[in-house]
């Protein structure tokens, strides 16, 4: 097998604009997911049995179904229930943010039940309204607890992001497979694209375990 590793290089410009779709969608997902996991994490300690209720099975639901059918599903099936066109990539970032909802919920859930219970208590003494205990005294605390999670979590969501190419977006995964087409450089192609990926996840993953393994050393 003869090698042509100049494929790449003469097709580079079109790979990072992949790549900035990738980085897009991914941002896209995680702080929209963020947003909803702080809503379920609330919600799953609520005092009221319906908002416990509806976060346990939003996360039980979400949790339990595979991302590519979430995001097939967004794309096939969503514009037959609502009169919108959503384009790949919002269908795309739509069933990734749903996703991470749920894994994100259950991350600031896990935080926050360890806040020791005095934290709750002073902000309680301190007169602070529920919203205000829970923006100024419990998140800050809670995300801080669950970085090394957050960072990891933030790791899957960029191996999910090459699902989107299934539905056309224009990422980096689809970008390589668009070029092997034109050049039959596969190899080339999809070796670069996993270099990218390897060179991205795994500093955030080696970040990710010396957090946690410090924040053990810590505790104990």
């Amino acid at each position: 097998m003869t090698l042509d590793w100049s494929v790449v290089i003469r097709h580079a410009d079109l790979l990072f604009l992949g790549f900035g779709v990738t980085l897009l969608a991914v941002a896209l997902a995680f702080t929209f997911g963020s947003a909803v996991g702080l809503v379920v994490c609330i919600g799953s300690r609520a005092s009221g049995q319906l908002p416990r209720l509806a976060a346990r099975t939003y996360v039980n639901l979400f949790r339990n179904i595979p991302e590519a059918l979430l995001i097939f599903w967004a794309y096939f099936c969503l514009p037959q229930l609502l009169p919108l066109e959503l384009s790949g990539f919002a269908t795309g970032v739509l069933a990734l943010t749903i996703s991470a909802g749920a894994y994100l919920g259950e991350i600031f859930r896990a935080g926050v039940a360890g806040v020791p219970d005095g934290q709750w208590e002073a902000g309680r003494a301190l007169g602070l309204s529920r919203g205000a205990l829970w923006r100024c005294v419990i998140l800050p605390q809670a995300i801080a607890r669950t970085m090394p999670m957050l960072v990891n979590y933030s790791t899957e969501l960029l191996k999910f992001s090459a699902l989107l190419s299934t539905v056309g977006v224009a990422e980096l995964v689809h970008t390589a497979t668009t070029l092997g087409g034109q050049n039959f450089r596969y190899f080339e192609l999809y070796s670069t694209v996993a270099l990218v990926f390897f060179c991205v996840i795994f500093p955030l993953s080696l970040y990710a375990r010396h957090r946690g393994g410090r924040r053990l050393i810590l505790q104990n």
